[in-house]
């Protein structure tokens, strides 16, 4: 039974890995010209697998994650743009990549360091005025960093092949494997993290924060080690973001993207991986294409029943509203999220014995396969 629960993972695995690197080339074929709104989705789904770190697994609500988005964007503008003003700005985009990672990271344990003794509402406050206060500084530097005009053009990848050289340009091809690369290696780097002993650390000092120290986790380092690898991953993407776009400005990192991001997490499911991933996709999917294929919809049924409201409805605008009614209606539902963890479930539906025995059950098949 268990041999078998493995061989259809490992399958399904396997036939999503073929279609995500087969869909360039189905999109082409069909026409359908979804391409270019895929790299969007896949960015923010690399931003919801850091997230998740924070807020997942070590229980750390967040709220001002666009801040690292911002901080990863601007280090590679500062560092490969011929616009910048820093004394030297011709760094390949590679290492100003990792750059950005590291910068972000650092500024992940600068926001986690104040923050140690806060928790819940306090955190969130704390780390919602962070985010907001990245972008005014931003705006308010134009001798730094152009204030709301922006960076602009921003260093792209280059490879060298023998004598060809190849660079990234306004082909979408290349720039969607790339963050398709990098997904996949945050994909498996927080699963490694999870299963690992910080993993079981962070979700301890998310269930109960005393228990978990007298127990002996350090909760400074748990916390400040979830901070700087959820920024981490927040700096790639903002980078990839600068040099896929080649203009940044601040109004592109202001608390909306915190919001979306952190939805995208509740709907797929706290603390679940793939949940994430789906849940991404899901949002994603329905910000950059389905509301507009929706309000069309629309627009043909009030034309064809002659009402006025429905052929002048746009969901494009209302999207946002869409949005909030489908999580109000989720966290009354289904509070866990569409494709939640076991042991989160377990954790709000404590009263419901066969969801704990369920889980009790996978957590001795989980420890058998780890002796």
């Amino acid at each position: 039974m268990k041999r078998e629960g493995r061989e259809r993972r490992l399958a399904i695995y396997l036939a999503a890995l073929i279609f995500v690197i087969a869909f360039p080339f189905i999109d082409k074929t069909l026409g359908l010209g979804l391409l270019g709104k895929t790299i969007p989705v896949a960015l923010f789904i690399i931003l919801a697998l850091g997230l998740n770190v924070v807020v997942g697994f070590a229980g750390l609500l967040d709220l001002g994650y666009a801040a690292f988005f911002a901080i990863g964007a601007y280090t590679v503008g500062f560092l490969t743009s011929q616009a910048s003003k820093l004394p030297y700005h011709e760094l390949d985009f590679w290492p100003a990549m990792i750059v950005a990672a590291l910068v972000a990271g650092i500024f992940g344990v600068i926001l986690g360091a104040p923050t140690l003794r806060l928790r819940g509402d306090y955190l969130a406050i704390v780390t919602l005025g962070f985010g907001e206060i990245v972008p005014l500084v931003i705006r308010n530097t134009p001798d730094v960093t152009y204030g709301i005009l922006g960076i602009s053009p921003i260093g792209t990848p280059q490879f060298a092949l023998g004598d060809a050289k190849f660079r990234f340009g306004i082909d979408s091809l290349p720039w969607y494997y790339l963050i398709i690369a990098i997904a996949a290696l945050s994909i498996f780097l927080t699963t490694r993290l999870r299963d690992a002993r910080i993993g079981r650390a962070w979700m301890a000092m998310r269930e109960d924060e005393v228990a978990a120290a007298s127990m002996g986790v350090n909760l400074v380092t748990t916390k400040l080690f979830a901070f700087s690898l959820g920024a981490s991953f927040s700096g790639f993407a903002g980078a990839i973001w600068a040099g896929y776009l080649q203009q940044i400005s601040p109004e592109q990192f202001d608390f909306s993207v915190s919001v979306f991001v952190l939805c995208m997490i509740i709907l797929g499911g706290i603390g679940n991986i793939w949940g994430v991933v789906l849940g991404g996709i899901i949002l994603g999917s329905f910000d950059r294409v389905l509301a507009e294929k929706i309000s069309g919809g629309v627009h043909g049924l009030g034309d064809l029943l002659g009402i006025n409201a429905l052929s002048t409805f746009d969901v494009v605008q209302f999207k946002f509203a869409i949005l909030g009614i489908a999580l109000v209606v989720l966290m009354n539902v289904r509070p866990e999220g569409l494709f939640p963890s076991r042991r989160r479930k377990a954790e709000l539906h404590a009263g419901d014995d066969s969801i704990v025995e369920e889980h009790q059950a996978h957590e001795t098949l989980y420890d058998k396969g780890r002796t």
